[in-house]
Protein backbone atom coordinates (compact mmCIF):
# COMPACT_ATOMS: atom_id res chain seq x y z
CA UNK A 1 0.00 0.00 0.00
CA UNK A 2 1.27 3.30 -0.94
CA UNK A 3 1.66 5.83 1.91
CA UNK A 4 -1.24 8.17 0.62
CA UNK A 5 -3.62 5.13 0.50
CA UNK A 6 -2.18 4.29 3.93
CA UNK A 7 -2.85 7.82 5.17
CA UNK A 8 -6.33 8.41 3.86
CA UNK A 9 -7.51 4.80 5.27
CA UNK A 10 -5.91 5.83 8.77
CA UNK A 11 -7.14 9.24 8.98
CA UNK A 12 -10.88 8.47 7.53
CA UNK A 13 -11.08 5.52 10.05
CA UNK A 14 -10.70 8.00 12.86
CA UNK A 15 -13.37 10.19 11.36
CA UNK A 16 -11.72 12.62 9.16
CA UNK A 17 -11.11 13.10 5.32
CA UNK A 18 -7.37 13.73 4.16
CA UNK A 19 -8.03 16.77 1.82
CA UNK A 20 -4.36 16.82 0.98
CA UNK A 21 -0.23 14.93 1.50
CA UNK A 22 2.53 17.10 0.72
CA UNK A 23 6.08 15.96 0.72
CA UNK A 24 8.84 18.16 0.79
CA UNK A 25 12.78 19.12 1.56
CA UNK A 26 13.22 15.82 -0.42
CA UNK A 27 10.82 14.07 1.64
CA UNK A 28 11.86 15.27 5.05
CA UNK A 29 8.58 17.30 6.06
CA UNK A 30 5.44 15.61 5.90
CA UNK A 31 2.39 17.96 5.82
CA UNK A 32 -1.20 16.11 5.95
CA UNK A 33 -4.84 18.95 5.60
CA UNK A 34 -7.67 17.29 7.14
CA UNK A 35 -10.90 18.07 7.46
CA UNK A 36 -14.39 17.29 8.73
CA UNK A 37 -17.92 18.53 8.16
CA UNK A 38 -17.97 20.85 11.17
CA UNK A 39 -14.74 22.00 10.64
CA UNK A 40 -11.22 21.20 12.27
CA UNK A 41 -9.70 22.55 15.37
CA UNK A 42 -6.06 22.59 16.92
CA UNK A 43 -7.20 19.03 18.97
CA UNK A 44 -8.09 17.32 15.65
CA UNK A 45 -5.06 18.41 13.95
CA UNK A 46 -2.81 17.20 17.83
CA UNK A 47 -4.95 14.27 17.77
CA UNK A 48 -4.78 13.09 14.06
CA UNK A 49 -0.53 14.06 14.45
CA UNK A 50 -0.49 11.52 17.06
CA UNK A 51 -1.96 8.68 15.48
CA UNK A 52 -0.01 9.22 12.00
CA UNK A 53 3.44 9.52 13.80
CA UNK A 54 2.46 5.97 15.97
CA UNK A 55 1.28 4.34 12.64
CA UNK A 56 4.42 5.66 10.46
CA UNK A 57 6.66 4.81 13.40
CA UNK A 58 5.57 1.04 13.61
CA UNK A 59 3.83 -0.09 10.27
CA UNK A 60 5.61 2.00 7.85
CA UNK A 61 8.87 2.85 7.22
CA UNK A 62 8.62 6.41 6.39
CA UNK A 63 11.98 8.53 6.85
CA UNK A 64 10.51 12.22 8.00
CA UNK A 65 11.34 14.75 10.39
CA UNK A 66 8.98 16.83 10.29
CA UNK A 67 5.14 15.73 10.34
CA UNK A 68 2.09 18.89 10.19
CA UNK A 69 -1.23 18.08 10.21
CA UNK A 70 -3.54 21.43 9.58
CA UNK A 71 -7.24 22.15 8.31
CA UNK A 72 -7.45 22.85 4.26
CA UNK A 73 -7.88 26.21 5.06
CA UNK A 74 -11.05 28.33 3.56
CA UNK A 75 -9.53 28.09 0.29
CA UNK A 76 -9.43 24.17 0.58
CA UNK A 77 -8.11 21.94 -2.78
CA UNK A 78 -10.32 20.09 -4.39
CA UNK A 79 -9.32 17.00 -5.67
CA UNK A 80 -11.74 13.96 -5.55
CA UNK A 81 -15.14 13.66 -7.74
CA UNK A 82 -16.84 13.58 -4.16
CA UNK A 83 -15.23 17.23 -3.39
CA UNK A 84 -16.71 19.17 -6.88
CA UNK A 85 -19.90 17.39 -5.75
CA UNK A 86 -19.85 18.29 -2.06
CA UNK A 87 -18.52 22.07 -2.82
CA UNK A 88 -21.51 22.45 -6.05
CA UNK A 89 -22.99 25.91 -5.43
CA UNK A 90 -19.30 27.96 -4.32
CA UNK A 91 -16.51 29.47 -6.07
CA UNK A 92 -13.80 28.13 -7.69
CA UNK A 93 -10.73 28.41 -9.84
CA UNK A 94 -9.81 26.11 -11.71
CA UNK A 95 -6.26 25.38 -13.12
CA UNK A 96 -6.04 22.92 -16.08
CA UNK A 97 -3.00 20.43 -17.72
CA UNK A 98 -3.90 21.20 -21.04
CA UNK A 99 -5.26 24.76 -22.34
CA UNK A 100 -8.67 25.02 -23.73
CA UNK A 101 -8.45 28.02 -26.23
CA UNK A 102 -5.24 28.77 -25.10
CA UNK A 103 -6.22 29.32 -21.62
CA UNK A 104 -5.33 27.56 -18.66
CA UNK A 105 -7.20 29.66 -15.53
CA UNK A 106 -11.08 29.40 -15.55
CA UNK A 107 -12.87 30.50 -12.26
CA UNK A 108 -17.01 30.48 -12.01
CA UNK A 109 -19.37 29.23 -9.51
CA UNK A 110 -19.32 25.44 -9.54
CA UNK A 111 -22.14 23.12 -10.61
CA UNK A 112 -21.19 20.50 -9.70
CA UNK A 113 -19.88 16.78 -11.91
CA UNK A 114 -22.12 15.18 -14.30
CA UNK A 115 -20.20 11.83 -15.61
CA UNK A 116 -16.27 12.82 -15.43
CA UNK A 117 -16.28 16.41 -16.34
CA UNK A 118 -16.90 19.35 -13.66
CA UNK A 119 -19.47 22.18 -14.22
CA UNK A 120 -18.52 25.92 -14.10
CA UNK A 121 -20.76 28.89 -14.32
CA UNK A 122 -19.07 31.80 -15.38
CA UNK A 123 -19.53 34.91 -17.77
CA UNK A 124 -18.98 32.44 -21.30
CA UNK A 125 -22.22 30.16 -19.18
CA UNK A 126 -21.77 26.82 -18.15
CA UNK A 127 -18.61 25.08 -19.48
CA UNK A 128 -17.48 21.48 -18.81
CA UNK A 129 -13.85 20.45 -18.05
CA UNK A 130 -12.82 17.22 -17.79
CA UNK A 131 -11.87 15.98 -14.27
CA UNK A 132 -8.40 14.19 -15.70
CA UNK A 133 -7.64 17.66 -17.48
CA UNK A 134 -7.54 19.39 -14.09
CA UNK A 135 -4.42 20.26 -12.86
CA UNK A 136 -5.26 22.07 -9.75
CA UNK A 137 -8.45 23.20 -8.09
CA UNK A 138 -9.36 25.37 -5.07
CA UNK A 139 -12.37 27.28 -3.64
CA UNK A 140 -12.65 30.87 -3.63
CA UNK A 141 -14.48 31.91 -0.69
CA UNK A 142 -16.19 35.13 -0.45
CA UNK A 143 -14.56 37.79 2.08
Amino acid sequence: MDLAALLEKTVSQIGYELVDLEMSNRGKLLRLFIDKPEGINVEDCAMVSNHVSNLLAVEHDIDYDRLEVSSPGLDRVVKKKADFERFSGQRIKLKLRVPLANKKNFAGLLKGIEGEDVLLENEAGIERFALSNIEKARLQPEL
